[in-house]
């Protein structure tokens, strides 16, 4: 075990009870799977990119304490986004008050709202499209195609973006997975801006649908990924949030074992999600663990964590621990 410093010596003393004792079980029980030699997905839903995830996210690539992330198509974008317009965004703390003609003129000024922060649409998406049209050309004219991920990979590894930096590039766990090719899956990607985006491109023919990987093949890469990778202990699952990031890649092991009748496949072998969603009207991000026991999912002995709070403050708090700060 690491040398702990001053925020996990903090956390150790003061986070005994409720969801600040289940924060400490769970970051424990991630030190220990990690120690077992296991690997572990992180799975980004929400605005964790746009809330600046990647000052710890990023260490923890660099320090190996995660191997395969899963993220929304938004999340996959806005860490770029923040990484090359950072100077353009504008924080609204008062953004409870906003009247519909206050959001209006956020609109007019090219702002679009995440909560209390404006992602300024001009330096940010715009800035991005025109470098990242050019590799969605050059692969259709090559008769090549990728999954969303890859073309952000080669988007950053080419180097033209770095004429635009305006955070320290340590910060950005997109630059970094990219350095270290980390496996990201990306459900979804159509529901973002760079899916509107491409997806514009195909209705004026300018692009065909086909040089973007699906969703399912997304799923069929996970199988392979899963089998390949999980052994017989299987790989954890540390989800930031509900949504499809998290819904999307726990239904690989039932898949598996049900569909394709690899009765050997073992379950996911950590569980632990931040959320802030209630158990009622069907909610699966409001679920408590046991319920995916049932869905084939987690196994009676898998360890098992909910934490009932804003991820913004929890997961950082975790890497925290996880990294010895």
């Amino acid at each position: 075990m690491q040398t702990k410093g001053p925020v996990t010596k903090f956390i150790l003393e003061h986070y005994r009870h409720f969801n600040s004792a289940a924060l400490v079980d769970a970051a424990v029980a991630y030190e220990k799977h990690l120690a077992e030699g296991k690997k572990m997905m992180i799975t980004l839903g929400g605005a964790m990119s746009t809330a600046e995830l990647g000052r710890s996210l990023a260490e923890m690539i660099r320090q190996d304490k995660v191997h395969i992330i899963t993220c929304t198509g938004a999340n996959l974008e806005e860490d770029i986004m923040n990484l090359v317009a950072h100077s353009h965004y504008e924080r609204v703390p008062h953004y409870r008050d906003l009247t519909p003609h206050d959001e209006w003129a956020l609109l007019e000024k090219g702002l679009n709202r995440v909560t209390d922060t404006c992602i300024p649409e001009e330096e940010a998406f715009r800035r991005l499209q025109k470098h990242v049209y050019n590799i969605w050309k050059d692969a259709e004219d090559k008769g090549e195609r990728y999954f969303p991920h890859e073309f952000m990979y080669k988007l950053l590894l080419s180097g033209v973006l770095e004429q635009y930096y305006e955070i320290d590039p340590k910060n950005s766990w997109m630059l970094e997975a990219a350095k270290k090719n980390l496996p990201i899956v990306v459900p979804g990607w159509e529901d973002s801006t760079m899916g509107n985006i491409f997806a514009s491109y195909c209705l004026k023919g300018e692009l065909k649908a086909s040089t973007m990987k699906s969703g399912i093949e997304y799923m069929t890469w996970l199988a392979d990924y899963y089998t390949n990778t999980a052994g017989d202990q299987g790989i954890g699952f540390f989800q930031i949030g509900g949504g499809i990031s998290g819904d999307f890649p726990i239904c690989v092991v039932p898949m598996l074992y049900q569909d394709m009748e690899r009765t050997n496949t073992p379950f996911w072998s950590y569980f632990c999600q931040i959320s802030d969603s209630t158990t009622s009207y069907g909610s699966y991000s409001g679920a408590v663990p046991n319920e995916k026991i049932t869905w084939g999912k987690l196994g009676i002995e898998t360890p098992k964590f909910i934490i009932e709070s804003d991820a913004t403050i929890v997961a950082p708090l975790i890497f925290a621990y996880l990294l010895g700060w």
